[in-house]
């Protein structure tokens, strides 16, 4: 066995970049940036106004001031005529800001009778101006590689970018194995479970960018199990679940092998997880995972999840880690490092009693895992312990 850094490094170890594409913006949101975009305007395009109020030409104007209203500045119509010394004009939030004017006193402040409005509290230093260009010029960037939030979107939009350079999505075929599985919505025969770690992988795919393939359930023979595998060309990656260990009805390894699998690790000193596998498969990452459910989708948080963004250009970097008081005492770790699902809470975090790798209620539950070195000794609620979110 090796250990999770071993092997998440032959992971990334095996993973290619992935082709670069051009979407409309409107599609952007969540997928990689590759290649920097850049502002095509400024922001704002002109002085505007902050506030709602009246802009006059003096910056310094006492409580009792009078000025004649004489034209209006909107978003979208902004005033064209030319202002003089006593004079002001309506303008609104977001609206330009004549040349000449220093100040917009906010509407607040002042009363007004007819065309004529009247300072009636001292004005703050701030002018209610923002200046053109105050957000961004021309030529800033939105660099690259990031995964391109909703925030992220609005900007490029403003920055009138209609489209952006984004790595591929990775394809990624998925196949469950086992003579004990059925689909959701079918009868399980007496020996038979339903096969539910297929469609939680597919949303965490689909979550980290990525485009899901599942396969049809493979029985435990090697012909139905190699067509299987043949359904997956074309794949970026190649995930199986289940068969990877050692049992008389595990044959993942035996017909990946014959089918060219070139295997990187087999077996990974950690808890729940210890029967993944990793390689290349024709010119596909691959990634055998464990059958239990939570096994499946602990190791796919560990181990695919950082592939996937590493194809798409990120960082190859491990799940994050924080750090949080624990809130109540652990006994001591065994030789392996155990993923242990838990609760961040008000104050800290709590691990569930039950940590068997088939509770998927328990992981259902969880909002984090909690790391235990191989070896940790026994903690004392108060310690400080890592955690990764989910």
């Amino acid at each position: 066995m090796i250990s999770v850094a071993e092997a998440l490094d032959k992971v990334f170890a095996l993973c290619s970049p992935l082709d670069v594409e051009t979407v409309p913006l409107r599609h952007a949101h969540g997928r990689v940036l590759a290649k920097n975009a850049v502002a095509k305007r400024d922001q704002p395009p002109f002085a505007s106004s902050a506030m709602d109020g009246y802009g006059v030409l003096d910056l310094d104007v006492p409580v009792g001031a009078q000025f004649t209203v004489i034209g209006e500045s909107a978003a979208g119509h902004g005033f064209d005529g030319t202002l003089t010394k006593g004079c002001a004009i309506r303008i609104f939030t977001g609206a330009p800001v004549p040349e000449g004017i220093t100040r917009v006193i906010i509407q607040e402040d002042v009363s007004r009778e007819g065309d004529v409005i009247t300072v009636t509290e001292p004005l703050s230093a701030n002018t209610n101006i923002r200046p053109l260009g105050g957000d961004f010029r021309v030529g800033d960037q939105v660099t690259a590689p990031r995964r391109l939030s909703a925030q992220d979107v609005a900007l490029l939009a403003a920055m009138n970018i209609p489209d952006v350079r984004v790595s591929r999505r990775p394809v990624v075929a998925l196949i469950a194995t086992g003579d004990e599985l059925v689909m959701p919505g079918e009868t399980p025969g007496p020996s038979q479970i339903i096969a539910s770690n297929s469609f939680g992988l597919a949303a965490m795919i689909e979550e980290a960018g990525g485009i899901a393939r599942m396969l049809p359930i493979a029985p435990d023979n090697e012909t139905a199990l190699r067509a299987t595998f043949e359904l997956a060309q074309g794949a970026d990656v190649i995930v199986s679940i289940g068969g990877a260990s050692v049992g008389d009805h595990d044959l993942v390894g035996k017909v990946a092998a014959d089918m060219g699998l070139d295997r990187a690790f087999y077996k990974v000193a950690m808890r729940p997880g210890k029967p993944l596998m990793a390689g290349r498969l024709n010119g596909a990452l691959m990634i055998g995972l464990p059958g239990n459910p939570v096994s499946s989708l602990v190791t796919a948080k560990l181990f695919l999840i950082p592939a996937l963004c590493a194809m798409q250009g990120l960082p190859a970097a491990p799940a994050p880690h924080h750090k949080a008081p624990l809130l109540q005492d652990i006994s001591s770790n065994g030789p392996r490092a155990h993923y242990m699902r838990a609760r961040f809470e008000t104050g800290g975090i709590r691990p569930f009693e039950r940590q068997d790798s088939s509770l998927m209620s328990i992981l259902s539950s969880a909002n984090v895992l909690l790391v235990r070195p191989p070896l940790d000794p026994a903690r004392i609620a108060g310690e400080i312990v890592d955690y990764i979110a989910l």
